[in-house]
């Protein structure tokens, strides 16, 4: 359903070193799975994501969506093209002065339905799908950052898109909402069979969701793993930022001054039991809380 081949995105800087955000990755969805992007900040995931729909285009490389290769369309063809792609983001992009309705309803304008009573009948459609019809008449500052978060992903699911693109969308829920926005995301998947891509830092999210991991860092997949093995006991990546991202937590040094002497880093507490008690400091410093999302696939 999604094929990158060979993407490199990179940024001129005035005065300085291009920096290469997206560094030669190729990666190939199949039609109907989520899959799974995971990495530190700055490693390249939301850039990635950007190149999916060409909201960023790439530097070199083909990107390709249904057997439709985006990089060689034209303006008016991609344009075309994106109404197939969904897009979800951290924070919401909701429009304050406008209605949940009239919110959903503008990404159905943007994409030229232009009965307004079709539109009207896929809001309703959209809004149905993510329990939230009572809220037709509500403005975003009246809602929680969870019914935000779904008014997102019935914009998104009204154009009927074959693929949703999400970039962090639970990292600003607490754990209760992200458990019932990931169940939505799933519902959606199963019921519609839309490819899902979430890019996240956070493996619980993996865990809970996608099919497919894969692990970048410094703008390159480093590692590709079905995400079923994170579920399998014993499981062990084979690079060291896998290894970062399925630690067990965060162990701070909580001694006194005198106690400890200098200051010392935090360290990652490791899922692999024969990990040394010492990690790289930098690291150690971009590790995750462990989460707590349950109750999802």
């Amino acid at each position: 359903m999604i094929s990158l081949s060979h993407v490199s995105t990179t940024f001129a800087a005035r005065g300085r070193q291009p920096l290469t955000a997206v560094d030669d990755v190729s990666l190939e969805v199949p039609r109907g799975s989520i899959q799974g992007i995971i990495g530190f900040s700055g490693a390249g995931k939301s850039t990635l994501l950007r190149n999916i729909n060409l909201l960023e285009r790439p530097t070199s490389g083909r990107v390709s969506v249904g057997g439709t290769d985006l990089t060689s369309l034209d303006d008016t063809a991609l344009r075309r093209a994106r109404h197939q792609i969904g897009m979800i983001f951290q924070g919401f992009n909701l429009v304050n002065n406008l209605s949940v309705a009239q919110n959903v309803e503008l990404s159905l304008k943007f994409a030229g339905v232009t009965s307004r009573r079709e539109r009207q009948a896929r809001v309703s459609e959209a809004l149905e799908i993510v329990d939230l019809t009572e809220k037709t008449s509500v403005y975003p500052a009246q809602l929680s950052g969870g019914q935000k978060q779904r008014v997102a992903i019935a914009r998104a699911l009204a154009t009927r898109p074959e693929v949703l693109l999400c970039d962090e969308p639970t990292s600003a829920l607490d754990p209760f909402t992200t458990a019932t926005v990931l169940q939505y995301l799933a519902d959606v998947n199963r019921e519609f069979g839309i490819t899902v891509v979430i890019v996240t830092h956070e493996m619980e999210v993996i865990k809970a969701l996608a099919d497919d991991v894969a692990v970048m860092e410094d703008g390159r997949v480093v590692e590709e793993f079905p995400a079923a093995q994170l579920r399998r006991e014993g499981f062990d990546p084979q690079t060291s930022i896998g290894k970062y991202l399925l630690s067990d937590g965060i162990t701070l040094d909580r001694r006194s001054n005198a106690e400890s002497g200098p200051a010392s880093a935090p360290r990652v507490a490791s899922s692999d039991p024969d990990a040394g008690s010492d990690a790289d400091p930098d690291r150690s410093a971009q590790a995750t809380l462990a989460g707590s999302v349950g109750g999802v696939r």
